[in-house]
């Protein structure tokens, strides 16, 4: 499939180039001595991570560990309330450790280990990439740093209680608003000073090459599975498909494997309380061009062009910018962006739970809350939905604040 002149048959061997761009977006625009640490990744990347050795691991890793391939589930109940369109959700929740985040650390965590680290860092919003990460690190027998915002430690207790079972140091974050951009900052300054001894395995498409390229691709699992399931299961490709996006992890794995297909796809942001700067967290929607955490995309900036405040009713996507290959998308018309608000997002988020006995993450809600709107718009057809994890980390924060419905 050729669309405005980008081949999508071989667009992942394309994007990004060799020096880690998807068009004008991504790059590296870090300090010299991290340079250093990135060629380092880069070069074990290519090297290590596409092996025989190294892939045939992953394989036996996702199937005897975490329980891949994750099923697709048909939302009968859900579908027959709409009308004639289908909808489908791929059970990401049903990975170990109840989210997606697990595909890329362990990728990470095993390419830590054949590169002879010691330690794995990392930031984590919701919880869900701490908890992974804690969990590859002690199935390697790594250590662990796991930086988090105070906000989202408030939030997402039942996380951060995994994450120290598993035995991962949970470093709090009171710098700033205390949300997912200042852990952010804090893990990239604690990685800069011991990089020669660990490996910072970031939580979503985002930062400096080959981080975009790297967790995209051990994301790539989710799309791959899905393609092949649907068509198993229906006999055809499905019409449209969604994911939510923050940094864009699981929308960019879940994408990737219908890029070269004649299917809508369709990324989801959180528009929080409004469109007002601060009450949001949907940089592709209101965002612009700039720089931060290391890689150029799309951002929202406050008055003095600086990463804005931005907030969302989900730890996982409040985040100040996105990926740069859903900017790139987004530029190329190929993913259509749309937001979704806070209060949509808790009523699917109990409408799916009291339809189909699936709790979902509030990230994942936002997904399932367009999937619902796009169904009613579209009158016949199919959906699949990136189900990106289950709800287990958001029930107390739900009922404290929005009471049970």
């Amino acid at each position: 499939m050729v669309f405005k002149g980008i081949d999508f048959e071989t667009y992942l061997k394309q994007y990004p180039s060799r020096d880690g761009y998807f068009g004008k977006y991504g790059g590296a625009y870090i300090s010299d001595e991290l340079k250093k640490a990135m060629e380092e990744i880069t070069e074990a990347y290519f090297t290590i991570a596409k092996s025989s050795k190294f892939v045939g691991e992953l394989r036996r890793i996702r199937r005897e560990f975490q329980g891949r391939p994750t099923p697709i589930s048909y939302l009968e109940r859900l579908s027959t309330s709409i009308g004639n369109v289908q909808l489908y959700v791929k059970r990401e929740d049903l990975n170990h450790t109840g989210a997606h985040k697990l595909n890329h650390c362990m990728g990470e965590a095993l390419l830590a280990k054949y590169m002879g680290k010691k330690k794995v860092i990392a930031e984590t919003g919701a919880g869900q990439h701490g908890v992974a990460l804690a969990t590859a690190a002690a199935y390697f027998g790594l250590e662990c740093d796991i930086y988090m915002g105070a906000v989202d430690i408030k939030k997402q207790a039942p996380n951060v209680a995994r994450m120290k079972i598993l035995g991962a140091n949970v470093i709090e974050v009171t710098e700033g608003l205390q949300t997912l951009k200042e852990a952010v900052d804090a893990a990239f300054e604690a990685y800069a000073q011991d990089y020669k001894n660990c490996i910072y395995c970031i939580g979503s498409v985002v930062g400096p090459h080959p981080f975009p390229l790297m967790v995209r691709d051990f994301q790539h699992v989710v799309g791959e599975e899905a393609r092949e399931q649907f068509i198993g299961m229906t006999g055809e490709l499905p019409d449209a498909i969604v994911a939510c996006v923050g940094g864009g992890s699981n929308a960019a794995g879940f994408f990737s494997g219908f890029l070269n297909d004649p299917v809508d796809i369709y990324g989801i942001e959180p528009l929080g309380r409004g469109p007002k700067l601060g009450d949001h967290a949907a940089s592709l929607q209101y965002g612009e061009e700039g720089v931060m955490h290391g890689f150029n995309s799309v951002m929202l900036k406050d008055e003095n062009g600086d990463p804005a405040p931005v907030y969302s009713v989900s730890s996982g996507l409040d985040y100040p910018s996105s990926g740069p290959e859903h900017a790139f998308l987004r530029d190329l018309g190929r993913v259509q962006y749309d937001v979704i608000d806070d209060e949509e997002t808790i009523d699917a988020f109990y409408k799916l739970s009291r339809m189909e006995g699936i709790i979902p993450a509030l990230e994942s809600a936002h997904a399932v809350a367009y999937g619902i709107k796009l169904a009613q718009r579209m009158g016949r057809g199919s959906v699949l939905i990136n189900l990106s994890g289950r709800g287990d980390k958001d029930m107390d924060y739900v009922i404290e604040k929005y009471g049970i419905r």
